[in-house]
């Protein structure tokens, strides 16, 4: 057994003893977005820093909880927070929720995040349901030595995010009086925002919206068996001939703005799961 599996059951280990639910549904929110978790029936509550072997949020927007509860009469697990690569954290480090998630049981993860809109019929407030990702970050979580209790050393990516989800979600949408757009998801590494020149190759070569999260966690919770449920808030528009700068708290107002909608539309997919 590597040390990396043996951390992951140590943590496993840490929660298991002071929770009560098992989990089969793990939400994971970004920036902006922690008020998604708010409605849930809480039982348990962690700071990242006082979990075993867990990484630790240095950015500002980003809670650093991990939660344990009820969301529409469901167990769920939900990370206020993750991290990304431009906090210099490696992709075994990003990912190491979602391997604590598998060995808790979880079957299906949501995961949300908020990004810069590349489609000229996206607007800031828009949803976008993840249809697929490109991965430009240069770095997979799935390098090294494969562990086969987790998954195969090869795992298609052909459906890695759930077309049954996203449909669950699309209806959720419509019940709630909103339509929720749909397109693919460009990951980059970050932090420095896109340039014009960046911004019209990424449509180029097909993305919808950008972003700088989402891919090693999808990738590994597709490794994982899970289903997969990829939410994008659009929290600001790119048109590369008309370049506006982007702030990022202008980013982390329009996800909060956002939040509401996204958790009512949360809750009904998890009610219907």
């Amino acid at each position: 057994m590597s040390n990396y599996r043996h951390h992951v059951l140590e943590t496993v280990e840490f929660l298991k003893v002071r929770t009560e639910e098992t989990p089969e549904i793990g939400l994971m929110t970004g920036t902006g977005l922690a008020e998604c978790a708010d409605s849930m029936m809480l039982s348990a509550s962690f700071e990242y820093e006082d979990i075993p072997h867990f990484p630790t949020s240095t950015v500002e927007s980003h809670t650093g909880r991990l939660l344990f509860g009820n969301m529409s009469e469901k167990p769920v697990v939900v990370m206020q927070g993750r991290f990304h690569l431009y906090e210099g954290y490696s992709p075994l480090e990003i990912t190491f929720p979602v391997r604590v998630m598998q060995e808790l049981g979880v079957k299906t993860l949501i995961l949300s995040n908020a990004s810069g809109g590349l489609n000229p019929t996206f607007k800031a407030g828009d949803i976008m349901i993840i249809a697929d990702h490109i991965n430009l970050t240069g770095e997979n979580p799935l390098v090294g030595a494969n562990e086969d209790q987790w998954g195969l050393r090869f795992p298609d990516m052909i459906e890695a995010y759930d077309k049954t989800l996203a449909t669950i979600a699309e209806k959720a949408g419509k019940d709630l009086g909103s339509t929720f757009q749909k397109g693919v998801y460009g990951g980059l590494k970050g932090p420095s925002l896109e340039t014009p020149a960046e911004i019209r190759f990424l449509k180029t070569i097909g993305a919808d919206a950008v972003g700088f999260s989402t891919i090693q966690e999808a990738i590994v919770a597709v490794h994982a068996g899970m289903k997969v449920l990829g939410l994008s808030t659009i929290t600001n528009t790119h048109d590369p001939d008309n370049p506006e700068p982007a702030t990022v708290e202008d980013i982390i107002n329009m996800a909060k703005t956002a939040a509401p909608k996204l958790e009512a539309v949360i809750k009904m997919v998890i009610e219907k799961i």
